[in-house]
């Protein structure tokens, strides 16, 4: 009797797993289809934007111009040598912008969920940042972190803060009051509610937060780039516009440009991926 049994499970198993695995594939495939043809659509917005403005071909360069002189002219090695170094330093300041905004963004939204208290105290200081032009407040930061690799991280973090920690908040806030109330009725604590109710339920908008904080890290850091690092694409775009050198100004923002898009995909991939497991396709979809 029990070999029969275990043939069955061993059966059943073997076909889940390959159902998983084929409509994992299937949707690596439409992402990957999705990407080309929003690639695709790009370009052809890009040349004919330029044709359709009729900018003078010494200021704006195409997309073949831009491939040629990244892959076919003889110099083509340096230039490849030279953007990616750049992005380097971009990605490198971006990222750590991205998890200091991401990191407290979530313990705010942790806080105002446990206590109005602490929101209404700490709220208005969310707001200012906010509100406050971040070309003028980088100088502010200059004079406190100086113009090291800091002022860049800072700066992202900024940048991430305040729309992360609305949708998390909000995504926080989105749990079933019913089941917080079940769980406080068998002696659970609010903590304990919000690790087993808030937390999972508020996946779609934690990662609503982080597809728009990725191209916000990547601003923030090119700015302070711009205005305090002196390196990094932010500074190599700057410096190549004062030197007229115009190849390398739009080799290098359609380098960043391509990597935000694939950043981002990447993102909504690792959303799908992970509110399928937790059974929150339809919030995936949505």
């Amino acid at each position: 009797m029990s070999a029969p049994t275990v043939v069955v499970h061993t059966g059943v198993s073997t076909k889940s797993t390959g159902a998983q695995v084929r409509g994992l594939g299937g949707y690596v495939g439409r992402a990957v289809t999705t990407g080309l043809l929003t690639l695709v659509i790009v370009l052809l917005a890009w040349q004919g934007l330029i044709l359709a403005l009729g900018v003078s071909p010494f200021i704006a360069k195409g997309p073949l111009d831009v491939f040629n002189w990244l892959f076919t002219v003889p110099a083509a090695a340096e230039n490849r040598a030279l953007i990616l170094t750049n992005l380097g330093i971009t990605l490198t300041d971006a990222f750590l912008g991205f998890v200091a905004g991401m990191v407290l963004a979530l313990v705010l939204a942790t806080l105002f969920t446990l206590s109005k208290g602490i929101e209404h105290a700490l709220m208005p200081i969310a707001l200012l940042l906010r509100s406050v032009p971040l070309v003028a407040f980088v100088p502010v930061l200059i004079l406190i972190t100086g113009r090291g690799p800091s002022i860049a991280v800072v700066t992202g973090a900024i940048v991430v803060l305040f729309p992360a920690l609305v949708n998390i908040a909000f995504g926080l806030r989105s749990a079933s009051p019913q089941v917080s109330d079940v769980i406080a009725v068998y002696g659970g604590t609010p903590f304990t509610a919000l690790r087993k109710v808030a937390l999972p339920s508020s996946l779609p908008s934690f990662f609503a937060a982080i597809k728009i904080s990725i191209p916000g890290a990547i601003t923030g850091a090119l700015l302070a780039e711009w205005l305090a690092t002196g390196q990094g694409l932010g500074y190599g775009i700057v410096v190549a516009v004062a030197q007229v050198k115009n190849f390398e100004v739009w080799s290098s923002v359609v380098v960043i440009t391509i990597v935000s898009m694939v950043l981002y995909g990447v993102a909504q991939f690792a959303e799908n991926l992970v509110l399928r497991r937790m059974g929150m396709g339809q919030s995936a979809g949505s």
